[in-house]
């Protein structure tokens, strides 16, 4: 009961204050008006003789735009250029607005008053908002003197070890203040539920470099959080390899990535519509493509030192794991993918990661020997690392593969319907890896999900390019492995016979039937 009437309370203050910031806006564009109206004819009672119908047009579409783009809430979040930028868009908006009804309704008011409004009510706008951000963040800073001074008051006489925990709190009560300043209240309260602030050994960074986690004065921490997004660090895997070696079995780590899904949707939500996918595409082929595209990696690592990358999410959680760590919670805050990560592990140190479009993937051969399977990439970059973490988040779909999988690109669906990632491996084939036709390759994950009997079977003979998966076309992980071992039978008794018999069979449940990759 006492909640639901504090939540009135708080409804009816957001309300009036909303009240009393139309208002203001409405006074602030009379002013304005009367102002452009006086420099255009010298004389303001041109505003009730001529200009009033315009006027109360404009002031009604004025307070539409501002209500539109949220102008009389946006002070409450303590940034002023996000405030700011709030009343240039909603004003420019309104500006094209009275502009295009005023050019297509062939009307005669006066242009320049128009524009000269706009201009006069921004800045009056942008000054009054300015002095309300300061005062706001002022009465915060007064908040947080007067809680410390306070806390300090109450213990004073108490004891002098007490010393210690009033500054413990009060470093508490400014390192909270400087993560909310730095990322925003949402984004704060993500990383308070993640991590004990609380914590003398807590590292809290904000950096793009590895030299501040190695020159960090402690040895080792229970939680390392990072308030710079990862994109901007140069060399990625170094700087996660650095923040693991400071960390316990356990330790937290805290960030952010801007993935390329979030960065996509920015862009195009930033720039007007047509020029908005004229900048994505130069930023895709440039952050994107560039990168990936032998000759030119060195060329754009010279050039933007890797700042601003494009980064999948795949890529993201896939770096982590091979640096030796496990997502256990993220979550999209302000246009950044934010993530929990564990160590569980010393890194990898992977030299030769997979990032180019022809790839190699390890995979179990026979004897148990590790080979490498070529194959185009249909994947982002490090997600063969993401294995476990799709297996527990993800459900195996009809024919074993995981359903949702975000570690496709769209490129890779595309080639994965026609066959175009299978062709590398005839390079196997040839290498004597492979055979044509034989039970699948699989990595390790895969590897570890069958039954000990058939491991010990497949181990026997080399995998096939072509396996019987597509002649019995299972559905569940137990008829895949039903499937393998009914061909292993038939190989041990007539190897040459049954690979032939197979291949036709699949050859013809590909082309007539539409089997495909997935």
């Amino acid at each position: 009961m006492i909640n639901s009437i504090h939540l009135r309370k708080q409804l009816l203050l957001m309300k009036r204050r909303i009240l009393f910031r139309v208002l203001v806006d409405v006074l602030v564009v009379f002013i304005a008006f009367m102002m452009a109206a006086f420099l255009k004819t010298g004389k303001e009672k041109a505003l009730f003789n001529y200009y009033w119908v315009p006027f109360l047009v404009f002031e009604s579409i004025w307070i539409s735009s501002s209500l539109i783009f949220k102008k009389f809430s946006l002070p409450t979040s303590g940034k002023k250029v996000d405030s700011i930028l709030a009343i240039v868009k909603s004003n420019l908006f309104v500006l094209f607005s009275i502009t295009f009804v005023i050019f297509f309704a062939s009307l005669s008011y006066s242009r320049l008053i128009i524009v000269l409004t706009v201009v006069f009510a921004t800045l009056i706008e942008a000054f009054i908002t300015s002095l309300f951000v300061h005062n706001k963040e002022l009465n915060e800073l007064m908040d947080d003197i007067e809680k410390f001074e306070q806390i300090t008051k109450v213990h004073e006489d108490i004891d002098i070890d007490y010393a210690d925990d009033v500054a413990k709190e009060a470093r508490v009560i400014q390192l909270k203040k400087l993560i909310r300043d730095e990322i925003g209240k949402e984004a704060f309260e993500y990383i308070n539920s993640n991590a004990y602030l609380e914590d003398k050994k807590l590292l809290l960074v904000s950096t793009s470099t590895k030299f501040n986690i190695v020159k960090s004065p402690l040895p080792e921490y229970n939680s390392i959080v990072n308030l710079k997004k990862i994109n901007d660090i140069q060399r990625i895997n170094k700087f996660f390899e650095e923040v693991n070696a400071k960390l316990p079995i356990g330790g937290i780590f805290i960030d952010y990535a801007e993935t390329y899904s979030l960065r996509k949707k920015r862009i195009l939500k930033k720039f007007p519509s047509g020029m908005n996918w004229i900048i994505y595409t130069m930023d895709y082929m440039v952050k994107r493509v560039m990168p990936k595209v032998w000759g030119f990696k060195k060329i754009y690592f010279a050039v933007t030192h890797g700042r601003n990358r494009v980064l999948s999410k795949a890529e993201t959680f896939g770096r982590l794991y091979s640096c030796g760590f496990e997502v256990i919670d993220d979550k999209m805050i302000n246009g950044g993918q934010y993530f929990v990560a564990r160590k569980t592990s010393e890194p990898v140190f992977d030299s030769n990661p997979t990032y180019g479009p022809l790839i190699k993937l390890r995979r179990y051969g026979k004897g148990g020997k590790k080979i490498g399977v070529y194959k185009m990439r249909t994947m982002h970059p490090y997600s063969e690392y993401l294995q476990a973490y799709i297996y527990e988040h993800n459900q195996l779909q009809d024919g074993g593969k995981f359903a949702d999988d975000f570690r496709i690109t769209t490129a890779g669906k595309i080639m994965r319907k026609f066959w175009l990632d299978e062709f590398p491996m005839f390079i196997n084939v040839f290498k004597g890896d492979m055979k044509i036709v034989g039970v699948r390759p699989l990595s390790s994950h895969y590897f570890e999900l069958y039954t000990d009997e058939l491991k010990e079977r497949r181990l026997k003979y080399k995998p096939g390019l072509v396996p019987p998966f597509y002649v019995d076309m299972p559905v569940t992980l137990e008829e895949i492995m039903a499937s393998e071992n009914k061909y292993l039978d038939a190989y041990e008794q007539s190897p040459f016979t049954t690979d032939v018999g197979y291949f036709f069979k699949a050859f013809y449940n590909i082309i007539i039937k539409k089997a495909r990759s997935n």
